[in-house]
Order: C-alpha cells, then sequence, then structure tokens
C-alpha cells in the first residue's frame, strides 16, 4: 500500500480518513463506512441513484470490472470523482459528505451494523452468563 497519509490534505476540509487495502485497490473510510475506493491512482465515490446525476453531469465513469467466471462487464455504484476536486479540498468536502451519507444509508452498512450489534449483544449475553 502507498503512504496511508498521502490524502490528508485532499481531504483536510472533510475530516479524518482512512486508507484500507480493498481487493486490487484501497478503501477510503470514516470510520468503519466506506465512502470511495482507489484504483490505479483514481478515486471513486460511492453513489447512490439520487446522488449519480452530479457524477453523469460532470461526464464522470464509474468503476468498473471483468468478472473472471464469466468475462461480463461489470458496472459499480461507485463513480471516479471529478478531477477539478483534486484541486478543491473544500468542494471535495461536499461531495465526501454526500457519499458518507449514501454510504451510511446503504444496505450493506446497515447489514454490516446490525451484525455486529448482534454479535456484541450475544458476546455481552455470555459474558453475564459467565458471571453468574
Amino acid at each position: 500500500m502507498n503512504d496511508p497519509h498521502r490524502l490528508d490534505d485532499l481531504f483536510s476540509e472533510f475530516g479524518p480518513i482512512a486508507l484500507k487495502r480493498f481487493f486490487g485497490g484501497e478503501g477510503i473510510y470514516v470510520g468503519e463506512i466506506m465512502i470511495a475506493a482507489i484504483f490505479d491512482d483514481i478515486i471513486y465515490l460511492t453513489t447512490n441513484p439520487e446522488t449519480r446525476g452530479a457524477f453523469l453531469a460532470e461526464k464522470c465513469k464509474p468503476f468498473t470490472f471483468e468478472k473472471r467466471s464469466t468475462g461480463e462487464m461489470i458496472e459499480t455504484h461507485w463513480y471516479a470523482m471529478p478531477d477539478r476536486l483534486y484541486d478543491d479540498p473544500e468542494e471535495l468536502a461536499q461531495w465526501a459528505r454526500t457519499a458518507l451519507n449514501v454510504a451510511a444509508n446503504s444496505e450493506t452498512t446497515k447489514k454490516k451494523q446490525a451484525k455486529k450489534a448482534g454479535a456484541a449483544k450475544r458476546s455481552l449475553s455470555q459474558s453475564k452468563r459467565r458471571r453468574t
């Protein structure tokens, strides 16, 4: 992995982020929520149907990959960040906040949080039983 702090200046107006390995690239995380992915030095922000229009208006492309088993080209909900945002941390912060909102409210994040909450509840329950 590249320098884990190389994007700190770019995201300075947004707030602290962490970079973690993600398949063949890296994920940009806010806490445990992944708001973006980096592949081939391109930042792809997460989108949903409501937010995707802003990316399409900027002529941004989605992240795509070829499915090994079928050769099918898969188009994801991750869209390349507009190039101008690489020079504008203030506006990038607005786009990143939108991506955080999308990611935080996604079904995937909700399922992960519910699973984690369930595991914590089971652990607490088991801990209480051991004490009695």
